[in-house]
């Protein structure tokens, strides 16, 4: 169960990591638009654009690592004072009745609109836009299935630590 949990983590780590170098051009490219904007007084779609896709890709892909590295969002009040049981207990309660709820719900609904815009090979709608829209829309659906991923070795972890009370085992 943990070398399942084990592999997935290596990918998202991967993908973690990949995904993270887009700081750089993302930082690159708000400094650039500041610059043209502010002191030049030159504004460029392309350039703001750019900006939103690189944001909502790090937004998207970085889920299922921020996930792995227990640095998403939980309402701490009790669950600081719990033990590693209840925790676990707690976890694999949230991720089945919260996370794979939310994960399929958006799969769902995402789906359609994806494959209408690969259909259309969408594009941005101001004439120097980014033609890429369809591919940022497959950022839906790739947050799921990379959160998913996250989710499913967070929920082997629990019940590993439900059944061994947190012990680590060989």
């Amino acid at each position: 169960m943990l070398l399942i949990a084990d592999m997935i983590d290596r990918i998202t780590v991967l993908v973690g990591k990949v995904l993270a170098c887009l700081m750089i051009p993302l930082v690159l490219l708000v400094f650039a638009n500041a610059v043209l904007r502010y002191v030049f007084g030159l504004g460029h779609v392309w350039l703001f654009e750019a900006i939103g896709y690189c944001f909502a890709i790090l937004a998207v892909g970085l889920a299922g690592w921020a996930m792995k590295e227990n640095e998403h969002v939980r309402v701490d009040i009790f669950y600081s004072m719990m033990s590693l049981r209840k925790k676990a207990i707690i976890d694999i309660l949230g991720t089945v009745f919260f996370i794979g709820p939310f994960l399929w719900l958006m799969w769902d609904r995402s789906l359609p609109y994806v494959q209408r815009s690969w259909k259309t090979r969408e594009g941005s709608m101001e004439i120097s836009g980014i033609p890429y829209v369809w591919l940022l829309k497959t950022c839906l659906l790739t947050f799921c299935v990379l959160l998913g991923l996250a989710a499913i070795a967070f929920l082997l972890r629990a019940i590993n630590d439900v059944i061994t009370g947190g012990e680590d085992t060989p």
